[in-house]
């Protein structure tokens, strides 16, 4: 399957390919072989409000291989814009099922970024439960233009396919643009919170509430600092609304 404009669906200014979980993993298969390196980015509707006001961080998501349509409210954004996307593609959802795939094709993954010792625990999660998997390295560094020579030295030493990257939008996203043909990686994510809900230090939310849409509620409970965050929602929601009127 080879992406085109006509796999996307532009909200708000922020392209975002129609892929399903299947089609993701297929792409991953497919970027490995090529050899490569490709950004992969996964779109929530706080990343749509941050890229409005980022012109940086906007490019950068317009400009990833794949960006994956990660939150309700993105496939909610779609049908009112008369562009549905097939399926909510989750960056916490699809760590597992990329370690499970590479178990199967012999390919090496690396954790970064996390507090320190989280994606280490993360990795013996994922190995525990996927036998096979090879984690080449974890390290929790930081997104800091200081420690990123050390940083790629220790990717290059461990020669991962897939690079998972834990620092938080967008710090994450911007980090693997600028150092992308640096990393030499095929296969690089930003992956958000993943490493602390697969290590078990933050809980998600139950599945209902990932389903119905409510799981920043259930963030808001544990992380209560981000409800100034949470303002973008009600934004993302009426700026939506406004085109749809426009468009008609």
């Amino acid at each position: 399957m080879i992406l085109d404009d006509n796999d996307t669906v532009n909200i708000l200014g922020v392209h975002i390919h129609d892929v399903t979980a299947q089609d993701t993993l297929a792409h991953i298969v497919r970027f490995i072989a090529a050899g490569r390196p490709r950004q992969l980015v996964t779109v929530n509707p706080e990343f749509v409000m941050e890229a409005r006001r980022d012109e940086t961080f906007r490019r950068v998501l317009n400009g990833a291989d794949l960006a994956l349509p990660d939150g309700v409210g993105i496939l909610w954004a779609a049908r009112m814009l008369g562009r549905p996307l097939r399926e909510r593609v989750a960056g916490s959802d699809m760590v597992p099922q990329i370690a499970a795939q590479a178990a199967e094709q012999g390919h090496r993954l690396y954790l970064l970024g996390a507090a320190p010792g989280v994606a280490a625990a993360a990795a013996r999660r994922l190995q525990r439960a996927t036998p096979g998997l090879t984690v080449a390295g974890t390290w929790a560094g930081s997104p800091a233009e200081t420690e990123a020579p050390d940083i790629i030295r220790r990717i290059h030493e461990a020669r991962p396919h897939v690079l998972l990257v834990a620092y938080g939008a967008p710090q994450q996203d911007l980090w693997i643009a600028r150092h992308l043909r640096e990393l030499e990686v095929p296969v690089v994510m930003g992956v958000g919170g993943a490493f602390d809900f697969i290590a078990g230090v933050t809980r998600r939310a139950p599945r209902w509430m990932q389903d119905g849409g409510l799981e920043w509620l259930h963030r808001l409970g544990y992380q209560p600092w981000r409800w100034r965050r949470m303002l973008a929602l009600p934004q993302f929601a009426l700026l939506v609304l406004a085109s749809r009127m426009r468009a008609r």
